[in-house]
């Protein structure tokens, strides 16, 4: 037995008290959901762009603006998994301190990438606790379809009230990309007019299968539109990842395109830390694996603000290799750039 499995045994032995506040104590088909939310109503908004959230805030010490009062273009914003302790297999949308928790982290670090181009929407859903992932063939499985019920039900409102016709964007992360891969069969692949709105979906941290789509293309240049992009960002030389790899499709988050061509430090404009005080250089390149597996091999610096896996995730996964939960703040200049890139790049061919 070798020490780091000793090491992780131990690990998961002190968390055993935890385990009652992670794991839903009943099975999802005899669990009581929450009410739905009721999408006319801003309080069940994570962000919108005629309520101060935190979509409106750039780096602090940096010279970046909120642009949404005159973007041209929308972007559905999805968040991934924030609920991570909790006795049920999905979300309360009431929860006031896991919203608190969503704005101060995932639309923080990861939405306001879009803020320089687009209107931001993201909705609050009854997303899936982590645990699912573990019970895909069960329980998860069915609380990530209710979920998705949520986030369906919300685009339809957004369509509906507030798009208004401009041109679309899809972003997400992780459980959020699940969503939106889903979304993107739903409404893009199959109706070619609402298609031709659509200028990108940043399917980030998710899974898309090579040729999943017959009709979104995956990006293999910056200004490419009607395109998706995803990566899974992971130490340099790893091979093997229980929930993602395999046949699925990995754009450089640096170069914007496909290849296995490694994309230097110099190519990376900036990265945000949790604190979200500044823009730091230098943090990570990036190379689309060159083995086929599905994930983006990265070179970070062992930085203050950039750290692995939460804790919870080590728990229920046994893993502390990959930069998941970092596939934003890595690259997050990179994107805020390429979202005005793709949309400037769209309304060109529109004429507009």
């Amino acid at each position: 037995m070798n020490l780091n499995y000793k090491l992780r045994n131990l690990f998961l032995l002190l968390l055993l008290p935890l385990s009652s506040c992670i794991i839903p104590f009943r099975s999802f088909d005899k669990s009581k959901p929450t009410a739905p939310p009721d999408y006319s109503q801003t309080k069940y908004w994570a962000a919108l762009p005629t309520i101060k959230d935190s979509a409106d805030i750039v780096p602090y010490n940096s010279n970046l603006k909120d642009e949404q009062a005159n973007a041209k273009a929308d972007v559905f914003f999805i968040y991934p998994t924030i609920y991570w302790i909790g006795k049920h297999w999905n979300a309360n949308v009431n929860n006031h301190y896991l919203n608190y928790r969503i704005q101060k982290t995932t639309i923080r670090h990861q939405a306001t990438a879009f803020n320089g181009s687009c209107k931001i929407y993201s909705p609050y859903y009854r997303q899936a606790a982590l645990y699912s992932y573990t019970k895909l063939n069960g329980s998860g499985k069915k609380a990530l379809d209710f979920a998705y019920q949520d986030v369906k039900a919300a685009f339809e409102y957004y369509l509906k009230n507030y798009n208004n016709g401009r041109p679309i964007i899809i972003a997400s992360h992780s459980q959020g990309s699940q969503h939106a891969d889903q979304l993107l069969h739903d409404y893009f692949e199959k109706d070619s007019v609402l298609r031709k709105r659509l200028v990108a979906a940043y399917v980030i941290g998710g899974n898309v299968q090579k040729h999943e789509f017959k009709n979104i293309p995956p990006s293999d240049s910056a200004t490419q539109t009607g395109c998706i992009i995803c990566w899974n960002a992971r130490r340099t030389g790893e091979i093997k990842d229980q929930y993602f790899e395999g046949d699925f499709e990995c754009v450089n988050p640096l170069t914007w395109k496909r290849d296995t061509v490694l994309a230097p430090l110099s190519l990376n404009h900036g990265s945000v830390p949790w604190e979200f005080a500044e823009i730091d250089q230098g943090i990570a390149d990036a190379q689309v694996s060159p083995i086929g597996n599905g994930l983006l091999w990265v070179h970070k610096k062992n930085q203050t603000g950039f750290q692995k896996e939460h804790l919870i995730w080590r728990w229920l996964f046994g893993v502390n290799k990959r930069y998941h939960i970092l596939d934003y703040n890595l690259y997050w200049m990179n994107i805020r750039e390429n979202v005005k890139q793709r949309v400037d790049a769209y309304l060109n061919k529109k004429g507009q």
